[in-house]
């Protein structure tokens, strides 16, 4: 005795999935050519990128202070901070990661060689000589600054940018 209810199709079983046709595969652009089947994984993008949201955000030279007392202090402080007379955490806040990696490095080497002699940390006794500026584009600013010492002069050169309402250094290089 065969009722309706044992002809119908079980409530637990699922609709069958259309399978690709060999055509699908054999075009240039694989599965992906002819409607989605399914079995083809989606790429997802995010809806927004959060840098763009939460990042550093650019500010323009007209919204920032005047660089130059920033560079003379940067430069005295590197200075002292490579001699072994100031910790490098003092300046972190005006330098990106970057930077305070790269300094980190040189602090490092400077110590071992001073270790080596047997020498200990000293103040050393500098002056800034000239100044050269530069503003490759809107909200950064290059400079040279020239270090006169006892022994040699040398160059400090800084990159600022303006970013997040306040210059930070992006590359700072002794040479």
């Amino acid at each position: 005795m065969s009722t309706a209810l044992d002809t119908a199709r079980p409530t637990h079983a699922r609709p069958t999935q259309a399978r690709p046709t060999q055509a699908a595969f054999d075009s240039p652009a694989g599965s992906d050519a002819g409607a989605f089947d399914g079995t083809a994984a989606r790429a997802l993008r995010p809806r927004f990128d959060s840098e763009d949201f939460f990042g550093q955000q650019p500010t323009p030279t007209s919204a920032l202070p005047d660089p130059a007392p920033l560079l003379v202090n940067l430069t005295r402080c590197v200075i002292e901070i490579l001699a072994g007379a100031r910790e490098l955490e003092q300046i972190a806040r005006w330098v990106s990661d970057d930077v305070y990696r790269h300094l980190l490095k040189r602090v490092v080497i400077s110590a071992r060689a001073r270790q080596a002699r047997g020498q200990t940390p000293v103040r050393p006794a500098f002056s800034l000589g000239s100044t050269t500026l530069c503003e490759p584009r809107d909200g950064v600013v290059e400079a040279v600054l020239v270090v006169r010492g006892r022994a040699r002069a040398r160059a400090v050169a800084i990159r600022l940018e303006g970013l997040d309402r306040r210059w930070r250094a992006t590359a700072i290089h002794v040479l």
